[in-house]
């Protein structure tokens, strides 16, 4: 299959952006996306949740915000700007885990009163911006969506995805590793 203008668009947004780094995380955004991919394939989620893993972030590099968005009080709500994006060339079982991933944030710090203390800097500062905690009706609401399940486990992998001691390869290789996922997925 021949990749489309947009799908050409991501590949060349990670290279040329993929450098930039989450504030006070110490990891970069294709470091990030990568780490994210690599958990989501070692549980063997389907290829689709892997796709969703790698880009979940996207909406950050499409923001044109400058440096981390949280640090100077702002929710760029990178979920949706990127899940929207991403529904114009990909299938549902990779938007709406893009698009719910903040959600699934917001549910497990409210059903899961252990999971805030694996929250990263960033995550906690942008947890406050993105609303905080669930009402029951919202986690209820959340848990309807068939996507809820997906959500959750990308939630979870974008929290361990962010570790400054793994060794990513060298920079082409993991281009050439999501543009292979991104073909395979389209």
């Amino acid at each position: 299959m021949v990749m489309t203008i947009s799908m050409l668009l991501i590949i060349e947004l990670y290279r040329n952006q993929g450098h930039l780094h989450y504030d006070g995380e110490g990891v970069s955004q294709l470091a990030h996306a990568w780490q994210c991919g690599q958990l989501a394939k070692k549980d063997a989620a389907s290829q689709n949740l892997q796709l969703a893993a790698w880009l979940h972030d996207i909406g950050h590099l499409l923001s044109k915000k400058d440096g981390t968005p949280t640090t100077y009080g702002h929710d760029d709500h990178h979920e949706l700007l990127g899940g929207n994006y991403l529904s114009r060339m990909f299938s549902q079982e990779v938007v709406q885990p893009v698009l719910m991933h903040v959600l699934a944030k917001r549910y497990l710090i409210t059903t899961n009163p252990d999971y805030h203390k694996s929250l990263s800097p960033d995550s906690v500062r942008s947890l406050i911006l993105q609303g905080g905690s669930m009402a029951v009706e919202e986690c209820e609401k959340f848990l309807n969506h068939s996507f809820a399940s997906d959500a959750i486990s990308l939630r979870r992998w974008d929290e361990l995805a962010k570790n400054s001691d793994l060794i990513m390869p060298k920079k082409e290789d993991v281009i050439t590793e999501l543009a292979n996922l991104i073909e395979v997925c389209s």
